[in-house]
């Protein structure tokens, strides 16, 4: 029996001479503090030749930076982390001086002069994987921590940094190992008198292994949304208040509002934070025929927005005639407010989260607001506010933070990105084909060959299997000094 060795190549072999690579670790503008970055087997032989002498590492030494020539550049900090303990784990030394342009050129210049090379965008991160510091999930969670918008999303950041996501999808790998292990038994040692594959234990170790991944792609699309954002679009015919709700969401006047049908043109995006979960809400041109060539284009961007978005808000204007009458039955409101939609988009709606929203019910009498209200639960998906006064808005956010699937205080969710996303999708399907061919009793090999094929795309998300051109993408995201 064998199995393929799951390490396998994953950038093109390190030179035998190591370049030292020099970067500025913060972000590029004046500041009180600015860091250089040196990582490499040069890195504390070019730092003595600008700073002096080092002999400690790990101790921050109060020095004078000088070129060749034997000019004062700044007067700073040096510290030396050798290898391989240090980010890289290289040698690396950083500079921290009074952070200005022309200071940190000087500084990176003379670095360069003495053997260092610019670094390129990620190449710091690059050296941290491959000298097995880190691997890519924890990698990327350095870079979405840096970004992270929210609490909850920094928070996630921080347990993808802390392993807790390469755990759980090293763990399935491990899982999936031990299936193979006996499946691929089973195919080498056939002239046994066992049947291997109709052992029930093996369709209840594949079983749980489904539940087990389907959970961590739960969890990770959660946190994907807390990285990336939960995408909403407010979706609906002119004049119904799309961007007096946009102003409201954003509390100031992102949009314009007039009663002249068609205003909005173009779809207007903002990046919001509400109840901890971070939006990005997109304000869009009215669905109707359209008047002239601007607006067409207005519309079909709209549709595109739609079809794109995590959830839909169809808003709905609540003083319609029909709308008003149909308030107090929740059922009739529902099937109207449908068939509405199926009206205004020429066809059925697709599967995507949506949500109802009528606007307005500021200028409905009290008895009609009591009505509408005493029918409106926290799982309805109809919502009824007033872009106006702000009515019922802490409903409306609730809804929005229970579709999105994410609670922020959870403790189970780690920062993911869109291709942890697809491998874990991929590794689903194949594990599901699995499980099925072991079901309809299906050759072994095909049951084997479905288990590598999810392997594979476990591997990919931390890097046990990968590609030239996936790490290439992923690393060429980071900043330079990083």
């Amino acid at each position: 029996m064998s199995l393929d060795n799951l390490k396998s190549p994953l950038v093109p072999e390190v030179q035998d001479t190591v370049e030292t690579i020099v970067a500025e670790a913060t972000p590029a503008g004046r500041a009180g503090v600015s860091i250089v970055r040196l990582s490499g087997p040069a890195a504390r032989s070019i730092a003595q030749s600008v700073a002096g002498s080092i002999t400690v590492p790990r101790r921050a030494l109060l020095k004078t930076f000088h070129n060749t020539l034997g000019d004062i550049i700044d007067h700073g900090i040096v510290i030396f982390y050798e290898g391989p303990s240090s980010f890289t784990g290289e040698d690396v030394v950083e500079f921290q001086g009074h952070g200005g342009p022309m200071v940190v050129n000087a500084l990176i210049d003379q670095c360069i002069v003495l053997g260092a090379r610019p670094a390129r965008p990620g190449e710091f991160s690059e050296r941290a994987f491959l000298n097995e510091k880190m691997d890519l999930v924890q990698l990327e969670a350095v870079a979405d921590l840096i970004s992270s918008a929210s609490s909850a999303a920094a928070r996630s950041a921080l347990k993808s940094l802390s392993g807790m996501f390469s755990t759980l999808v090293n763990d399935l790998v491990e899982a999936v190992t031990r299936l193979r292990i006996y499946i691929e038994a089973a195919i080498d040692f056939p002239e046994e008198d066992i049947d291997f594959l109709g052992d029930p234990q093996v369709l209840d170790d594949m079983t749980r292994l489904e539940a087990r991944l389907s959970s961590v792609l739960d969890q990770a699309q959660q946190g994907r949304r807390l990285h990336s954002g939960f995408s909403v679009a407010l979706i609906g015919p002119p004049n119904v208040g799309k961007s007096s709700l946009m102003n409201r969401f954003s509390g100031h006047s992102t949009a314009i509002v007039t009663e002249i049908p068609g205003t909005t043109r173009d779809v207007i995006k903002e990046e919001l934070i509400i109840s901890g979960i971070s939006l990005q809400l997109f304000d869009t041109a009215g669905i109707r025929t359209a008047g002239d060539a601007i607006e067409a284009e207005g519309v079909e961007r709209t549709l595109k927005t739609l079809a794109n978005a995590d959830l839909n808000l169809f808003v709905f204007d609540v003083l319609e005639e029909d709308i008003r009458t149909s308030l107090t039955d929740l059922s009739a409101l529902d099937n109207l407010l449908s068939e509405k939609l199926h009206q205004l988009l020429g066809k059925a709606p697709s599967d995507q989260p949506a949500l109802f929203l009528l606007n307005k019910i500021d200028r409905l009498s009290k008895l009609e607001r009591a009505l509408l209200s005493n029918q409106l639960g926290p799982r309805n998906r109809l919502v009824a506010v007033s872009a106006e006064t702000g009515e019922n808005w802490a409903q409306l956010a609730e809804s929005l933070k229970r579709i999105s699937g994410v609670q922020d205080q959870s403790e189970n969710i780690f920062s993911a990105r869109a291709r942890h996303i697809l491998a874990l999708t991929e590794a689903s399907t194949h594990l599901a084909n699995a499980s099925e061919n072991l079901r309809s009793g299906q050759p072994g090999e095909l049951i084997a060959e479905d288990l590598k094929l999810t392997q594979q795309c476990l591997g990919e998300i931390t890097g046990i299997v990968s590609s030239d051109d996936l790490l290439g993408k992923i690393f060429s995201s980071f900043c330079i000094g990083k």
